[in-house]
């Protein structure tokens, strides 16, 4: 999502001398490897006589148990006053909050690398509302969206492939694989609708049962692809049951595995209708996962609200990207839950292209 970028920036900007080493092709059980890096960096900074020196780690979920590793040399640097500063860096955020609060507590502080936003997208490459939508916020695979094949078979290899084998199959056990590369492909094709389990156990050949594919379902959202959104509702239980919403985290994994082109999507008012509703749910989805707010959607009888954000104020939101923009749902809504305030982004209301641009704070002020 950006964080190789973003420490390459760091470690440029770093008045002090800096290690970046990457744990991705090392053995799960090499655990000596990582005290044999640190230690280099110990004997760098006495090396440099700096009052610093910066470590990055990046993969460190690799590394079988790398977090009570990084505990025991973390705690041995503050006893000798060693003035290490470490970066570590993961693809799986399940993992690596797994070790933080099991062995790390209080000592470290955390930074989501979500999809890059449109506002991001637009400063680094110039790109507009419109490209944004289609091609998504991988910053990796802008430098090809000239050449649109190149472009999705990229997303589709390097990006997809790699996300499912090496950051879900290498280090969690699924019994299905097959299985949940399919329910990841459902998943895209119905991103912003929502699909019963019994739908899709329908739709998925040995497919098992609900239970299988709420897991699988979950262990696509830890690796940042797609996740199901629950509905809104008081009762924990009723939201926990609920039927999920699928909704990507980025809209190249839909764009990606599409025979339309650009052109041609902008020119179908039902595909870029569902591109833009997309585009709008994974602006909401990347600032919730940073813990912004709770998000979830709203559906009672043939009365339904796209979106429900929820932090200090409850907000339901409405996406129209037609020219009919029918808010019956808006209105029961209003009626029986008695939010704080409704958004309707479409022709009549707020621009998706604004909204795009808009962060957690604006919604709620």
């Amino acid at each position: 999502m950006g964080k190789t970028t973003l420490v390459n920036q760091l470690v440029q900007k770093y008045p002090f001398g800096s290690i970046v080493i990457s744990a991705d092709a090392i053995g799960a059980y090499n655990t000596y490897w990582l005290e044999q890096q640190w230690e280099i960096a110990r004997i760098k900074l006495a090396q440099t006589g700096g009052k610093e020196f910066l470590l990055v780690v990046d993969e460190i979920q690799k590394i079988d148990n790398w977090s009570e590793i990084v505990k025991s040399l973390w705690d041995q640097d503050t006893k000798t006053n060693i003035q290490l500063k470490v970066v570590v860096l993961g693809s799986s955020r399940l993992l690596i909050q797994q070790g933080l609060t099991e062995s790390l507590a209080g000592r470290f502080e955390t930074t989501f690398m979500s999809h890059w936003s449109y506002s991001e997208m637009q400063a680094a490459f110039g790109w507009n509302e419109q490209q944004y939508v289609y091609f998504g916020g991988y910053p990796g695979s802008a430098t090809l969206v000239s050449d649109e094949q190149r472009w999705k078979q990229y997303v589709r290899e390097s990006l997809i492939e790699t996300s499912i084998s090496k950051d879900i199959l290498m280090l969690t056990r699924v019994d299905k694989p097959a299985l949940m590369k399919r329910l990841f492909e459902l998943s895209c094709n119905y991103s912003g609708q929502i699909l019963s389990y019994n739908k899709m156990l329908g739709q998925l050949k040995d497919a098992g049962n609900s239970t299988t594919l709420s897991h699988y379902l979950s262990l696509l959202s830890t690796a940042g692809l797609v996740t199901g959104i629950e509905k809104y509702s008081n009762n924990i239980i009723r939201k926990k049951s609920s039927s999920p919403k699928f909704q990507v985290y980025n809209t190249a994994l839909i764009s990606a595995q599409s025979n339309t082109s650009f052109e041609e999507a902008m020119g179908n008012p039902a595909i870029w209708g569902r591109l833009v509703e997309s585009a709008v749910g994974a602006h909401l989805l990347n600032q919730a996962v940073s813990g912004d707010f709770a998000l979830s959607y709203w559906r009672e009888g043939n009365d339904e609200v796209d979106f429900v954000i929820e932090q200090k104020q409850l907000i339901g939101i409405e996406v129209k990207s037609g020219f009919t923009e029918n808010t019956s749902g808006m209105a029961a809504f209003k009626k029986k839950i008695h939010p704080d305030k409704i958004l309707l982004i479409g022709n009549t209301g707020l621009t998706w292209q604004t909204f795009l641009q808009m962060k957690s704070g604006e919604l709620f002020g």
